[in-house]
């Protein structure tokens, strides 16, 4: 359903009636403040009027529009800036607070297409939060190489090629040497470990 006028001169006429309903004049269709929100969205340039009284209630109309988007959880104002606002009103400064905050937020919208190029640059376009999945991939990577030397036994074969510990195939008890063969392959996993360590650190770095 197009939402613009016919000339983009003028202003799409919404006309609120008695009931609350939204009548837009340029599609002759009833609107929501979904509707309003998404032509604000996408540029389009609108006044509401009272079908009553004719009065121009635009500003109220789009204040309504920002409470229905902080209610969904969209919060784009923070609380110290509406009690910093509140507290203008009938302050000798309140006339100069419109001004002021329209000047800001043309500043800001004026700049966003080339803040969002520096975030895709940064961050890439696709997937902005890539180079802390990469960060999370080694840690878990170090974790795992971490637990490790918490199971020595998980290695795999021994110099005899036995994984029992034994080289007759006995059920017996490990003796002494089987021991300090464990001992030795606990020392050769540290300094692995440690080797891994410092190639993990360095790529990080």
């Amino acid at each position: 359903m197009a939402e613009t006028s016919s000339s983009d001169d003028e202003p799409v006429v919404i006309k609120k009636y008695a009931n609350r309903r939204l009548y837009n004049t340029a599609t002759s269709s009833y609107v929501t403040l979904d509707h309003l929100c998404r032509m604000v969205k996408d540029g389009v340039d609108f006044v509401v009027y009272d079908a009553k009284t004719g009065e121009d209630i635009t500003r109220p109309v789009l204040t309504q529009i920002i409470f229905e988007e902080e209610g969904k959880g969209q919060n784009l104002l923070p609380v110290s800036f509406l009690r910093q606002l509140i507290r203008f009103y009938g302050d000798s400064l309140q006339a100069l607070v419109p001004d002021y905050l329209e000047l800001s937020m043309n500043s800001f919208a004026r700049n966003q297409d080339q803040m969002r190029r520096y975030i895709a640059e940064a961050f890439g376009e696709m997937n902005p939060f890539k180079p802390f999945e990469e960060m999370g991939r080694q840690n878990v990577a170090m974790l795992r190489e971490a637990m490790s030397l918490f199971n020595p036994f998980a290695a795999a074969g021994r110099s005899d090629g036995s994984k029992d510990g034994s080289k007759d195939g006995s059920t017996g008890e490990p003796g002494e040497d089987s021991h300090r063969d464990d001992l030795t392959d606990l020392k050769r996993q540290l300094a692995e470990m440690q080797s891994r360590l410092d190639e993990l650190a360095a790529k990080k770095g």
